[in-house]
């Protein structure tokens, strides 16, 4: 027969428990049987009692007993506090098991419990199945919820979210569910977040509050809904390209060197961020700025939105193209799980110059203008040039300077380079600003030609220095101050100078000693000779240079021999009244007896002077004579070329022509070649063969002095 280890002895056999009333006790009395320590447990066991109660329907004190020796004894108090199964009215048994781990033995005992109708009001059981949820804004999350009915009645169970925003729930924020008595019922509410600016990133704490008409509110454990950061932060720059100034560029706004853009930061996010601005220059190597933001950052909080200016100022130029700046522009948070839209602005600015292109360029022909007006391009400047009209005009025995003299009283050096490369002064300097009167005529030196005799209207005669460039003539010396000087001619070794006057005379000054820089005053000439007509110009001819040819009124044209002191008239044809003039004559100095004439009533004449000049009387030769060259007006002005291949000649028509001649001095062609026509008279000039080039010099009404080139004449053959 089996030993009992266990002894047990319970107080009570019936117990009665009402639910809502006053607690059931009963007490349980353990011996220890054995022959050893044992400790012992109790365990209470009710049939078709409630899971979701557990074993929390009973309270046992103590939980476990202390170690008791064989024999001694243990009280266990135990108090029925809820009913073992929800909702139940009548009898049931309870098994009292109460076991001994050290003694791996137990003993069970039966108490009937009778369950009364409960009293009171009894409160739901309210479970969050799931307890912590994780989203993003516009998220959708179901929330579960489980209710349990521990009364002995049916109810019906109001459940509403505790902690959360109503308008969040889908389907409204209160649900009524019946649960039946010891019964377990569940129900979700659905649940949508709103935009990310409603609902700022954090964890969101709630409960679910149960409400029944028999019976107290109760609560769910606390539930979390964490919402995680969404959304984006909209950055914008206005406007993207500015310029300096904002308006009106073509006026001269000498201030404005800044201008302002605006930033727009706005925070479609659910976290509060910290915006900063960091400016970049766009290309390597283009201009520095200073740039400034204001402020410096801003805080924005979600669905906020802030402003910043970007200041940018750069002293402009005052002249050039406008200037175009790139900058790179970035807006700069602290949180990285939010994205930046437009986090990267690229402005242009555009810097226009204190004065406008067009102003500039308005400015710059302006200067341009000034420039030619003051330069020795501009034919009416006053500080080259000459004011009045030109009376003379000659080239220098090289042919790559020329003089000439006006009626403003000046004598002008011509550097011939001039003519054809603008950038060289073709003005090479005056010799004299202010001679007293008009300066009728001016003659080249032939030896050297570094001094020019110059013929004035109040019968002065000066020397002046062609290289020294002194302000004041090497002398100066006149027969009579009323006597015009209206002809010069130096003699070929440069030891005479011959001045023909309006009075007739024509006076043989010795110069020599002038020329050596002797100071010595030229008083009167060595010789006088009154050909009792006014004189107009004078040449040398002849192969001894010893016959000075006079022209002047009424056509009178004479020879004067001075080395014998001799004088004979040559006729012309036809011979003239005080209205007719010759007005110049000229002769060839390769082919001395080759002389060309040209008088006021349009007649151009080529002479052969050999037979007049051996003989000593008047009887020459006319090789050429013409009217209609310059359309029967006054030919003021004729010039041979040294070889006497070419004829020049300039008259009251307007028009300067080149006569090719033939060996014998005759035209080539009964017509001639206009080299310039011009609106005002020309009244003298000069031509000089260089190499394969025919110099043409021109003086005009208009106060200009020209120079033409042209090809040699490849037809033409007049060389002995």
């Amino acid at each position: 027969m089996a030993v009992n280890l266990v002894n047990t002895k319970i107080s009570k056999q019936v117990l009665h428990f009402q639910p809502g009333g006053a607690p059931a006790y009963f007490e349980v009395t353990v011996v220890n049987e054995s022959n050893q320590f044992a400790s012992f447990q109790i365990e209470i066991i009710a049939a078709g009692s409630s899971e979701s109660l557990g074993s929390n329907w009973y309270t046992i004190t103590p939980a476990v007993s202390a170690k008791n020796p064989p024999g001694d004894s243990t009280k266990f108090d135990v108090t029925i506090i809820n009913t073992p199964v929800a909702g139940f009215i009548g009898k049931m048994n309870l098994i009292v098991r109460i076991f001994s781990l050290e003694l791996r033995d137990e003993d069970r005992q039966l108490l009937r419990l009778i369950v009364e109708a409960g009293v009171g009001t009894v409160a739901m059981q309210v479970e969050l199945p799931i307890r912590e949820f994780s989203t993003q804004p516009q998220g959708l999350i179901e929330i579960p919820v489980r209710v349990f009915n521990p009364s002995q009645l049916p109810a019906s169970v109001s459940l509403r979210p505790i902690g959360l925003k109503p308008q969040w729930f889908i389907n409204g924020d209160e649900k009524l569910l019946p649960v039946a008595p010891g019964t377990k019922t569940e129900t979700s509410f659905l649940c949508q977040l709103p935009i990310p600016e409603e609902v700022p990133s954090q964890a969101y704490s709630f409960t679910i509050e149960a409400t029944h008409t028999n019976g107290l509110p109760s609560r769910s454990r606390e539930g979390i809904i964490n919402v995680n950061p969404a959304g984006f932060i909209d950055f914008q720059c206005t406007p993207e390209k500015q310029n300096i100034p904002a308006s009106r560029p073509w006026l001269p706004q000498l201030r404005v060197n800044s201008t302002t853009y605006q930033l727009e930061c706005q925070n479609h996010s659910n976290l509060s961020q910290k915006i900063s601005i960091e400016v970049r220059e766009g290309e390597e190597g283009q201009p520095k700025c200073f740039w400034q933001v204001e402020p410096e950052f801003v805080e924005l909080h979600p669905g906020e939105k802030q402003n910043l200016q970007l200041l940018v100022s750069k002293r402009r130029r005052w002249f050039g193209l406008k200037l175009k700046l790139a900058f790179k522009v970035k807006a700069v948070a602290p949180e990285r799980r939010i994205n930046i839209n437009n986090e990267n602005q690229y402005l242009q600015l555009i810097i226009h110059p204190i004065l406008h292109p067009w102003l500039q360029m308005g400015l710059g022909i302006l200067l341009l203008y000034l420039l030619w007006y003051l330069s020795w391009l501009n034919p009416n400047n006053p500080f080259f040039g000459h004011r009045r009209s030109v009376s003379f005009v000659q080239f220098n025995g090289v042919g790559d300077r020329a003089v000439s003299s006006s009626q403003d009283q000046s004598i002008i050096r011509w550097n011939l380079a001039g003519f054809s490369n603008p950038l060289i002064n073709q003005d090479d300097g005056r010799m004299a600003k202010g001679a007293g009167k008009s300066v009728r005529i001016v003659r080249y030196k032939p030896v050297d030609n570094d001094v020019v005799a110059a013929g004035l209207e109040n019968g002065e005669i000066q020397i002046w220095d062609v290289l020294g460039g002194t302000k004041k003539p090497k002398v100066t010396f006149s027969f009579d101050k009323a006597d015009r000087v209206l002809g010069l001619e130096f003699s070929q070794d440069s030891h005479f100078l011959f001045s023909g006057h309006g009075s007739g005379l024509v006076l043989q000054w010795d110069i020599n000693s002038a020329l050596l820089d002797d100071e010595v005053t030229l008083e009167k000439p060595i010789n006088i000779k009154d050909v009792k007509f006014p004189v107009y110009s004078l040449t040398l001819a002849g192969q001894d240079k010893q016959n000075l040819v006079i022209a002047g009124r009424y056509n009178n044209l004479a020879i004067w021999n001075f080395a014998q002191n001799k004088l004979w008239k040559v006729p012309y044809n036809p011979p003239g009244s005080q209205n007719d003039y010759i007005v110049s004559v000229d002769s060839a100095e390769y082919k001395p007896s080759l002389l060309a004439t040209a008088d006021n009533m349009g007649q151009i004449t080529l002479w052969n002077m050999q037979q007049c000049l051996s003989k000593n009387n008047g009887q020459c030769q006319t090789l050429d004579k013409w009217s209609d060259g310059h359309s029967g007006k006054a030919v003021r002005s004729v010039a041979l070329s040294r070889d006497g291949c070419y004829l020049v000649s300039g008259g009251d028509d307007n028009r300067v022509i080149l006569w090719p001649l033939t060996k014998q001095g005759r035209r080539v062609s009964p017509t001639g070649q206009t080299i310039r026509s011009q609106n005002q008279r020309f009244n003298s000039v000069d031509i000089k063969v260089v190499k394969n080039k025919i110099l043409i010099i021109s003086g005009n009404d208009d106060h200009r002095v020209r120079l033409d080139m042209r090809d040699l004449a490849k037809n033409v053959d007049c060389k002995q």
